[in-house]
């Protein structure tokens, strides 16, 4: 993000070991390991992990045994000894920070909660903490290798009461280190053993939390993706990749070349054969090696004429097709006997981003331009992984009707990028903002400047993640650069690594409006804003409006839904949250411009009026939250075909927080869903009527392939008492597809007899009277008046606002609802909850933005849950249905019942069937 200044925000030498750089791995040797120490009389946790003896085999450690530095009085050789007792240590997760083992062992009560976080002594994490496994080997004689990453910030390595590598070389989240264990390790129980370092994200190529929220007192210390053990013979097979060249624009042919390092482990010479199958084309190629030699073997449609693929399956983004995959496997081989194999899924697809006229980046799938529509992605505030949690957050993604994801930082363990790639989700993944990361070019950040030790770390970094994601269909670009851009020294190092690693998408030098030397313009701008601003302010080309590629925005504070503020803020945090709009929130961010809601607050309070107590204060800031997330989607897709500044891509920032928050977030911690989320669905559904707060014109966009035509739009205005004061319909529109846009007419600036607040209804039907869109807009004859000339980093003032307060006045109503439930087979173990919702309440008066939340025992919300729609308004008779879709399994037994509430309408519970 753009924190500017609102936010302060070789060769080392033991027995016989040694260390060398190679770009992508760094690869270790070490000697043999000392006699066990003597077992304690209370040992502690054990973890163990069971290796494979197949050559090829890759097994990650199944956990660790923990504890703090300050505990432990005993040596590195006799802790990493096999028996030590590790009495008093703690369990941990195979990718886990020491705080996240702290929590799970129930050390602290829940961070998310209040400010219990607040209570956790940072002194604690203010000394190295060890990681401790034992390692399960039953064939000593197979060759064996530790592949390390995801280190926070660096760790002193030993196994088997030895130091195999040392804090200067493993060093940073993202560098990747291979250590050759075959002469350390012995039948039966060995033991590796990690002295982590404490991480300051100022000092180290690590991830940091910025202003996204308040950060953990460990600094997410820890080891946070898998360590994994490789068995294998003489010969091993390393880096093993597909690149893949799609031919534009027939897609009738892709070319595949394999590449893959062959290493001879063995001081003898050795002949290998390689061989195996790249999609549906078998290769095989002998070669010999010295003794130590590693060469590096290419199949190429030159040599491999059926590496020249015939009618390829394309993968495309989940809104443009489907998402076939292919696999890599390979086998080396030695005497007809296994060595090492290497797999590896990898899609064809081809990725452009030129510059267009504008200078904005435009990005091309196979040929085909499309607006990036996306958001900023956070992992768990504690880095914990679960892969359900991550699957639930895609598919609201999908749901939203969102093709991107962007990780600042923050790169996501293999799964993350496996199940993008099987969802059709994009990804733009980069390096961190103001931190270590832009230290060195960045002087508004909070980073250290380099040294010269960090260059070449910085550019193992580069070097691992680009092998690691290159062959993910899914990711469309590399951004080396957030807030600024890397100068040439630091983008040099990272261009030589992603073309070493044969990196074939654009990258990007950065994801604001700054060039580098090298790569040149960015192509994106980071105008923000990431404070309050009207809806309107999305149709002007200026600032964040809805003009090239915003690479991080939105009109920052979303307050959850009153179940999700119970359950992260006390009773007086919830008192002081309605009552004291200057009061600092501990759930909003640490950055002193964000620690307040006055500015929300204040445009809530001159817009709908002062809130009367908290219910009151949550049900406006669902609609304000609705129109704003709403408009700003929606301008993006109306100006995406201008011949003038389109619109190229937007990223709302931010798609959920990390933990319990009030900023930035489409949906959160649990998954519960409130306006910003359904203003984001409506705006992106696939054939779509929307209003332009700009010019009062009222278009069609077309997010589907095909042309839609033979539709009809008609447009309703409403005083609030549901009085109609104007309507005219449009038979025979036409729109084509691929995001295009028509408009059909422009709503009169003065209407006569409309109420100051009044309300728009626009529908979209098919040839066959069908609804296919609906779309509720409460606006006002007075708008908001944007002062531009006032405008700052993060948001543009407001002189003026419109006055919508005229919504308290509008009548009473009642709806009611009928559901019924249909579980399907215990395999899937998923339910689908069918809703009807009828108006059927007296007078003219609407029932605006009805809810439906589906709820198990004690009226709690089931979630995660995907609607086919929700806030909806309905005017007198009418009716709609809903589709709820859940796991089973979150009604904990209970019976599903729905929780009806509205602006007007009051809340009730009734049986879902």
């Amino acid at each position: 993000m753009f924190h500017r200044p609102a936010l302060l925000r070789g060769r080392t030498a033991f027995a016989t070991a040694s260390v060398a750089v190679l770009g992508l791995v760094l690869t270790l040797t070490a000697g043999a390991a000392p006699a066990p120490a003597a077992p304690g009389p209370a040992p502690g946790p054990v973890v163990r992990t069971d290796v494979g003896s197949a050559p090829g085999s890759k097994t990650a450690l199944a956990g660790y045994a923990i504890q703090s530095t300050a505990k432990v009085a005993d040596s590195p050789t006799v802790v990493s000894s096999p028996g030590y007792p590790a009495s008093g240590w703690y369990r941990a997760g195979p990718r886990s920070t020491v705080l996240a083992a702290l929590l799970a062992a129930g050390v602290h009560p829940d961070p998310f909660y209040s400010t219990g976080q607040k209570r956790i002594p940072a002194e604690d994490f203010a000394v190295p903490w060890w990681y401790r496994a034992d390692l399960v080997v039953a064939d000593p004689a197979v060759r064996t290798y530790l592949d390390v990453s995801g280190v926070m910030s660096a760790a002193d390595v030993y196994v088997n009461g030895r130091q195999v590598a040392g804090a200067s070389t493993v060093t940073g989240a993202y560098t990747r280190h291979e250590i050759d264990l075959t002469d350390l390790v012995e039948a039966g129980t060995n033991t590796v053993a990690f002295r982590v370092r404490p991480n300051d994200p100022r000092k180290h190529f690590t991830m940091g939390w910025l202003d996204w929220l308040q950060p953990p007192p460990d600094r997410n210390m820890g080891i946070v993706r898998d360590v994994t053990v490789r068995r294998g013979g003489p010969v091993a097979l390393r880096d093993a990749h597909v690149v893949t060249a799609l031919a534009l624009p027939a897609m009738s042919s892709a070319d595949l070349t394999v590449k893959a390092r062959v290493r001879n482990d063995s001081p003898a010479p050795v002949t290998t054969t390689v061989s195996g199958t790249v999609g549906p084309v078998a290769v095989s190629r002998s070669v010999r090696l010295a003794a130590h030699e590693t060469r590096t073997l290419v199949f190429s449609p030159a040599d491999h004429p059926a590496l020249r693929l015939r009618a390829p399956r394309v993968w495309w983004p989940a809104t443009m097709g489907r998402q076939p995959l292919y696999r890599l496997d390979l086998t080396a081989t030695v005497d007809g006997a296994p060595s090492d194999t290497a797999h590896e899924t990898f899609g064809i697809r081809e990725v452009r981003a030129p510059l267009n006229a504008d200078g904005a980046r435009q990005y091309e799938v196979n040929g085909r331009p499309l607006l990036i529509k996306g958001a900023g992605w956070s992992p768990d505030a504690y880095l914990r992984w679960d892969r359900t949690y991550v699957e639930d957050r895609l598919r609201y993604a999908l749901d939203l009707g969102l093709n991107t994801l962007r990780l600042e930082g923050h790169i996501e363990p293999d799964e993350f990028f496996d199940l993008a790639d099987r969802y059709g989700i994009l990804t733009l993944p980069g390096w961190e903002c103001c931190d270590k990361w832009e230290g060195e070019v960045n002087r508004g950040g909070s980073g250290e400047r380099w040294t010269p030790a960090d260059y070449p770390v910085a550019k193992a970094s580069m070097a691992a993640e680009a092998a690691r994601l290159r062959h993910h269909p899914s990711v469309i670009s590399f951004l080396i650069g957030s807030d600024a851009a890397p100068n040439r020294r630091i983008e040099q190092g990272y261009l030589d690594a992603l073309k070493a690693a044969d990196w074939t998408a654009p990258v990007i030098p950065a994801a604001s409006g700054a060039a580098s030397p090298l790569t040149g313009a960015s192509g994106m701008k980071m105008t923000g804003p990431y404070e309050w601003v009207p809806p309107r302010y999305w149709y002007d080309k200026r600032a964040g409006g809805a003009g090239g590629f915003n690479s991080e925005t939105s009109a920052g504070p979303d307050v959850p839904t009153l179940d999700t503020l119970r359950r992260m803020m006390s009773p007086a945090e919830l008192d002081s949250l309605w009552k004291d709009p200057g009061a600092a929130q501990y759930h909003r961010s640490p950055s002193a411009t964000f620690a307040t809601l006055k500015l929300y607050d204040e445009a809530l309070s001159h817009r709908y009026g002062p809130p009367t107590d908290l219910t009151d204060y949550v049900r406006k800031a669902q609609l304000a939250q609705y129109e704003s997330v709403r408009a700003q989607f929606e301008a993006y897709a109306r100006h995406a075909k201008d011949a003038s500044e389109p619109s190229t891509g937007v990223i709302y920032w931010m798609f959920n927080s990390g933990w319990t928050s009030l900023h930035w977030q489409l949906v959160d911690r649990y998954l519960d869903q409130g306006g910003a989320y359904f203003g984001a669905k409506k705006a992106n559904e696939p054939l779509h009527v929307q209003y332009g707060y700009g010019d009062r014109t009222v278009a069609v966009v077309n997010n589907r392939t095909s042309r839609a035509s033979g539709l009809t739009a008609r447009v309703t205005l409403f005083s609030t008492d549901g009085a109609q004061r104007y309507d005219r319909t449009v038979t025979g529109v036409s729109v084509a597809g691929g995001g295009a846009s028509s408009a059909v007419l422009t709503v009169p600036a003065s209407v006569t007899g409309l109420s100051t607040t009044y309300l728009a209804r626009l529908v979209l039907t098919d040839g066959a009277g069908r609804e296919v869109s609906r779309n509720v807009y409460w606006l006002s004859t007075a708008d908001d008046v944007l002062d531009y000339a006032g405008t700052t980093w993060y948001y543009t003032p407001t002189s003026a606002y419109a006055d919508l307060r005229g919504l308290a006045a509008m009548p009473r109503t009642s709806v009611t609802a009928t559901g019924s439930t249909v579980t399907t087979t215990p395999t899937t173990s998923t339910s689908t909850t069918t809703v009807t919702l009828r108006h059927t309440g007296a007078g003219k008066a609407p029932a605006l933005l009805t809810d439906v939340h589906l709820v198990g025992a004690r009226g709690a919300p089931v979630l995660p849950v995907r609607w086919s729609d929700n806030q909806v308004s309905l005017w007198p008779g009418e009716s709609t249905t809903l589709t709820a879709t859940y796991r089973t399994a979150d009604l904990h037994g209970a019976a599903p019942r729905l929780r009806i509430s509205g602006w007007n309408t009051p809340t009730a519970t009734v049986p879902a069937g």
